[in-house]
C-alpha cells in the first residue's frame, strides 16, 4: 500500500467511539503501522533541524527571550500529535504571530521587561480558550471576516514590521521602539552613529545568502540549519563575542519549563483579551487554509471544527509551559512532508529532541549569534510578503485592492491590531455597500438567444409593451429597500409604453426582512392605485414563507407569484390580447 493510499484512509475519520474524536492521536496509537516508523523518525530528525533556529528567531521577533520559543515549540508540538486530526501538520512559533505578539504584550508589560514572558504565556491561553469554543461550538466560519486581500494586507504589514525590527540585529545593534516608525528611525540614525558590528553584519548577510542559496539551488538541504550551526562555530572558534562584540544568544537556561499558570491582574488579562481576539482571529484563518491545503493535496478528510479545538489545546498548553502563541507553519509543515512524515510521530521525535538538546546540551546554542536569528526571520518575512497578488487587485477589484491597502497601512503605521479590525471593518463596510445598493436591471428578449437580458448590456433588446420585467441582485432587507422601490418606480418611468404589470425576477432575492417586507406591501398599493400589478417570478420558497409569516397577502404570493419569468409573460401576454408581440418565440 502507498503512502498516499495510507494517508487517505485514515482511520480517525470514523473513530470507535464519539470521544475519540477529540483525541485523534489516541486513535494513530491504535492502528499505527510499523512501516511508518523508519520515515517519521528520519522526517522528525530532519524537521528538528528546523524548529530550533526558528523557534528561539520567532521568539526574538516576538521581543521575548529565545529559549521561549523552544519552550512553546516542543509544548505546542506534543499537544497537537494528541489533539490534531492533521497526519503531519506541524504548529509552532511563527512570523506571522510575532510583530503581533510584541504590539501585545510589550504596552501591557510597561516598564516591567521581566513581566513579559508571563503576559505572553496568558496570551497564549487565552487566544487557545478561544480556538477551542470556536471548534466546540462549530464557529469556524468566522475566519470568513478575514478575506484575501485583508490576510495579503496583513502579511505585507506583518512582513514589513518584521524586516525592520530585525534590521539593527542583522547588523550587530539594538533599537528601543515600539512602533515601526520609531524602529525605522531608530535603526537609521544606529546605522549613520556607527553602531553597525561589521563582523556580525558579515555573519547575518552571510547567514541570508546560504538560506536564500540553499532555497532556491538545493531544497533539500535545510539551509537554516546550515545558517546557524555555520554561524555558531565560527563565533565559538574564532571567539568572535569577546574579539569583536558580536551579541550573541548567551547562557540558556538547562532542563525543562514546570508547568505553571502564567498569572496576571484582571486589568491586565482585560487588556490581553482584544489582542487574544486578533491572535486566535489570524491563526484560525491560518491553520483554516494551511489544512484544507495540505488535506487536499493527500486526499485526506479532516475534522476543521477539530483542528480548531488542537490549534486551541496547543496554544494552552504553550501558555502553561512558559511559551507564547503559536499557529500552523506552512514552512515546517512542507519540511515534514518532505522528508516523508507519515504521522504526527514526527512531530513527537522533532520535540522530543529539541528537549533532549535543553536538557542535555543547552551548551551548543550559547554561542549562536543574534544576528544569525535576524537572518532566520528576516529571510522568512520576505517570504511573506505579497506584492504581485494585491497589485493585480488594483487592476481586478479596486474596492479590494484598497482594503488591502488599508489593512496593511494599519498594521505598519498605527498597529498589528488595529491595522486587522481597521481593515475588518472596511471589508464588512464594502459588503453592507454593495447590498445597500446592489445591481438591477429591466430585462428584455434578445433575438437569438434564450431567457431574459439586462437591456443596459443589450439595447437591442426588446420589450412587451405593458410589461416591465425587473431584476434586483441582492436580498431585500432595511437599508435597501426603499431603493427598491424608487427603482421599481424608475423603471416604470423609462418604459416606453404605459405600464400594466410589474414582474419581479425574485431568483437573487435571497431574504426578506420586516421592513422590506412592509415597504413591499405599500409598494403594491401604491402600484394598484396606477391601474399597475405587481407579480413575481422564481421567487424562491424560504423568501415565500417568510413573507407569508409577516403577514404580507397570502394572495400576492400564492397567486402573483409565477414559478419563472416565461410563465409570467404567457400569462401576461394570454391576459392582454390586444398587446401585438410578433415573433416572439419562448
Amino acid at each position: 500500500m502507498s503512502r498516499t493510499t495510507q494517508r487517505a484512509s485514515s482511520p480517525h475519520t470514523a473513530p470507535h467511539h464519539r470521544w475519540l474524536r477529540r483525541v485523534p492521536g489516541l486513535t494513530t496509537v491504535r492502528e499505527y503501522q510499523r512501516s511508518w516508523l523508519r520515515s517519521d523518525v528520519v522526517a522528525g530528525l530532519v524537521l528538528t533541524s528546523v524548529l530550533v533556529p526558528a523557534g528561539m528567531g520567532y521568539a526574538e521577533a516576538a521581543h521575548l527571550p529565545p529559549i521561549v520559543g523552544l519552550y512553546a515549540t516542543i509544548a505546542c508540538t506534543l499537544a497537537y500529535a494528541l489533539f490534531g486530526p492533521s497526519r503531519f501538520l506541524v504548529l509552532g512559533p511563527d512570523s506571522a504571530l510575532g510583530a503581533l505578539i510584541a504590539s501585545i504584550v510589550l504596552p501591557i508589560a510597561g516598564s516591567q521587561p521581566e513581566r513579559l514572558i508571563v503576559m505572553a504565556g496568558m496570551l497564549a491561553i487565552l487566544s487557545g480558550m478561544l480556538c477551542v469554543l470556536v471548534g466546540l461550538f462549530r464557529l469556524g466560519f468566522v475566519t470568513d471576516l478575514l478575506s484575501k486581500p485583508i490576510r495579503e494586507g496583513y502579511l505585507n504589514g506583518v512582513a514589513l514590521t518584521v524586516v525592520i525590527g530585525q534590521a539593527p540585529k542583522l547588523l550587530g545593534f539594538g533599537v528601543d521602539g515600539s512602533s515601526l516608525t520609531q524602529e525605522a528611525i531608530g535603526f537609521v540614525r544606529g546605522v549613520l552613529d556607527g553602531k553597525t558590528n561589521e563582523v556580525a553584519c558579515a555573519l547575518g548577510v552571510a547567514s541570508l545568502i546560504v538560506i536564500f542559496s540553499c532555497k532556491r539551488w538545493v531544497p533539500r538541504v535545510p539551509g537554516i540549519l546550515v545558517a546557524v550551526v555555520g554561524a555558531a562555530v565560527a563565533v565559538a572558534v574564532l571567539k568572535l563575542d569577546r574579539t569583536a562584540g558580536v551579541p550573541i544568544v548567551g547562557a540558556v537556561p538547562r532542563g525543562l519549563p514546570q508547568p505553571a499558570v502564567p498569572w496576571v491582574s484582571l486589568q491586565q488579562m482585560i487588556d490581553l483579551l482584544p489582542g487574544a481576539v486578533a491572535v486566535a482571529l489570524i491563526s484560525l484563518a491560518d491553520i483554516s487554509v494551511l489544512s484544507r491545503v495540505f488535506a487536499g493535496r493527500t486526499r485526506q478528510q479532516v475534522d476543521r471544527d477539530q483542528e480548531l479545538v488542537a490549534l486551541g489545546a496547543a496554544n494552552i498548553v504553550a501558555g502553561l509551559f512558559q511559551g507564547f502563541p503559536v499557529t500552523s507553519s506552512s514552512s515546517r509543515t512542507a519540511v515534514a512532508e518532505s522528508s516523508g512524515a507519515c504521522s504526527q510521530l514526527t512531530g513527537v521525535i522533532a520535540a522530543l529532541c529539541v528537549a533532549a538538546l535543553l536538557m542535555f546540551a543547552p551548551t551548543l546554542l550559547r554561542t549562536l549569534p543574534t544576528a544569525a536569528l535576524a537572518a532566520v526571520v528576516i529571510a522568512a518575512a520576505l517570504g511573506l510578503f505579497e506584492i504581485r497578488s494585491v497589485l493585480a487587485l488594483l487592476r481586478l477589484r479596486p474596492s479590494e485592492f484598497l482594503q488591502s491597502v488599508a489593512c496593511f497601512a494599519g498594521v505598519a503605521l498605527v498597529g498589528v491590531i488595529q491595522g486587522i479590525f481597521i481593515a475588518i471593518g472596511l471589508a464588512l463596510l464594502a459588503f453592507v455597500w454593495r447590498a445597500w445598493r446592489p445591481y438591477d436591471a429591466v430585462l428584455g428578449r434578445v433575438e437569438g438567444r434564450k431567457g431574459y437580458h439586462d437591456v443596459s448590456r443589450h439595447p437591442e433588446a426588446r420589450h412587451i409593451p405593458g410589461l416591465v420585467l425587473f431584476r434586483w441582485d441582492a436580498p431585500l432587507f432595511f437599508a435597501n429597500a426603499d431603493i427598491f422601490r424608487d427603482h421599481v418606480w424608475r423603471a416604470i418611468a423609462a418604459a416606453s409604453t404605459p405600464t400594466r404589470w410589474v414582474v419581479v425576477a425574485a431568483e437573487p432575492i435571497t431574504d426578506v426582512d420586516v421592513t422590506a417586507a412592509g415597504i413591499l406591501r405599500d409598494l403594491r398599493a401604491e402600484l394598484n392605485e396606477q391601474q399597475i400589478e405587481l407579480y413575481f417570478a422564481e421567487m424562491k420558497g424560504p423568501v415565500k414563507d417568510l413573507l407569508i409569516r409577516y403577514g404580507v397577502s397570502a394572495g400576492l404570493i400564492a397567486e402573483r407569484a409565477f414559478p419563472t419569468i416565461g410563465v409570467a409573460v404567457d400569462a401576461y401576454l394570454e391576459q392582454h390580447a390586444d398587446v401585438e408581440w410578433r415573433d416572439w418565440d419562448d
